[in-house]
């Protein structure tokens, strides 16, 4: 989730190596600042070591493209909701299904573009409201543009302003379960924002297939092993089950209990 550009949906390919993200056309000069935040998503089955999973990547072309963002979160907000009210009518229904549709949203990638200097107040505001409903991996989007140095000082600004602003991302802490789960998510949160690299281009390196993007240096790798690629993919690869326990558990749980507090004050059989 972020403004057009920032190469959304050529990372997440590169993440699992499959084309689960759909490329944004070209827009005419005349369509490139849209009215509205479109909602898109595209569904793929993947496999990794024998597991078959589906997994839906939805798209929010149009975010932050506008020239007075005011609100424009709303839309994604009530379509976050929206899927917690669909759950939530099949979970009540007398004659529920023995294995309800799970359309929720588990986990939110928020691509940061890779300023060097720190969070849009846009940006801040945001992440703070999206913290209370769903679970977030705050990314630098297109971080071969910053040097080390710099890439190193802008996660560590916005390590602060998100602790500052009390933006609680994913892992989060108090859901650590045991000591060796600690460990883990210690060394994921060291690299959180995750400055990462996409690519769908294949090259040849060393006699090694590889996705990356070439340069008048050489060839970016755009999974190497050793890079917050590598812990971002971690988090989807390994984590995908607890993600989707913490939005049960804690996202969806919330907003449960909410509506049925809300259903005390309403008319019988309606709510």
């Amino acid at each position: 989730m972020r403004q057009s550009g920032l190469g959304k949906s050529t990372l997440m390919n590169t993440l699992f190596k499959s084309k689960v993200s759909r490329k944004s056309a070209q827009p005419n000069p005349e369509e490139r600042i849209p009215k509205t935040i479109e909602i898109k998503s595209i569904s793929h089955d993947i496999e990794e070591k024998g597991v078959r999973m589906k997994l839906t990547v939805i798209d929010t072309p149009g975010f932050g493209d506008q020239i007075n963002n005011e609100n424009c979160w709303q839309p994604i907000m009530k379509f976050i909701n929206d899927q917690y009210e669909t759950y939530l009518q099949e979970e009540i229904n007398i004659n529920r299904k023995k294995r309800i549709p799970d359309s929720r949203v588990h986990c939110c990638i928020y691509f940061i573009p890779a300023t060097g200097h720190c969070l849009r107040p846009l940006d801040v505001e945001f992440m703070r409201r999206l913290s209370k409903v769903v679970n977030i991996v705050p990314v630098i989007a297109k971080a071969d543009t910053l040097t080390l140095e710099e890439r190193d000082f802008f996660k560590q600004t916005i390590r602060e302003e998100l602790r500052a602003n009390g933006i609680d991302v994913y892992p989060q802490k108090e859901f650590d379960e045991d000591a060796e789960d600690r460990i883990i998510n210690d060394k994921i949160r060291e690299m959180i924002p995750f400055a990462v690299v996409g690519s769908d281009q294949e090259y040849q390196v060393n006699g090694k297939k590889i996705l990356g993007r070439k340069t008048k240096w050489g060839t970016i790798e755009g999974n190497p092993c050793e890079s917050s690629n590598k812990y971002c993919l971690l988090i989807f690869r390994t984590h995908m089950q607890n993600i989707k326990d913490i939005t049960g558990s804690i996202h969806y749980e919330t907003y449960r209990v909410r509506r049925l507090n809300e259903s005390n004050k309403l008319p019988p059989g309606e709510l």
